[in-house]
């Protein structure tokens, strides 16, 4: 991991550990994670949204007036509301991705969850998705959440990623396991 990223996920990481306890102290945690929908919502739909915690060009007031009204239109929890104004106060709102993404892992390992990333070429069926959960939760002992994503260059199958682990059955790492045996045999 590369230095700024370490950086920030250890910023991240102190923030979401300071949410999570302010949050089961107020037993808010529920609400803490409608916040993190709403905010993960913003960040992938909103380009605007984005600049304002990346860039350099707005001052921390602007940062902070700017963080307050969308608080407030978004409708996030006073704890919430009060940890992006200290972010923005501390010129810290780029760690907000890398926030978001530890809070959600926190409250997961506190509620004996979590989080399965799948990759498929297509998109999973209710039907397949249900089937690969129930899987992974007899396999992990564990209650599992799928995050699907869509990659059509893996041709087909899927990749799953649990913690550290890793299976790849898609077409695509077939076809390179293949085409590197063949290179040794040529």
């Amino acid at each position: 991991m590369s230095e700024p990223a370490s950086i920030s996920t250890g910023i991240a990481e102190r923030y979401a550990t300071a949410v999570y306890d302010l949050a089961r102290e107020a037993n808010q945690v529920d609400a803490i994670e409608g916040d993190l929908t709403a905010l993960e919502a913003a960040l992938t739909d909103s380009d605007d949204f984005q600049r304002l915690i990346t860039s350099p060009l707005y001052t921390r007031e602007q940062q902070a007036q700017a963080i307050k009204v969308l608080a407030d239109k978004m409708g996030l929890t006073k704890t919430m509301a009060s940890t992006l104004a200290l972010m923005a106060q501390k010129r810290r709102l780029f760690v907000l991705p890398a926030l978001v993404k530890a809070l959600r892992e926190t409250i997961a390992e506190a509620k004996g969850e979590i989080t399965a990333d799948v990759t498929t070429a297509k998109a999973l069926t209710k039907t397949q998705s249900d089937k690969l959960t129930k899987s992974l939760n007899a396999s992990t002992g564990k209650k599992v959440s799928l995050h699907a994503t869509v990659d059509e260059s893996l041709i087909g199958g899927l990749v799953v990623k649990v913690g550290s682990k890793m299976i790849d059955t898609s077409i695509r790492s077939k076809l390179n396991s293949l085409q590197n045996v063949m290179k040794e045999v040529g």
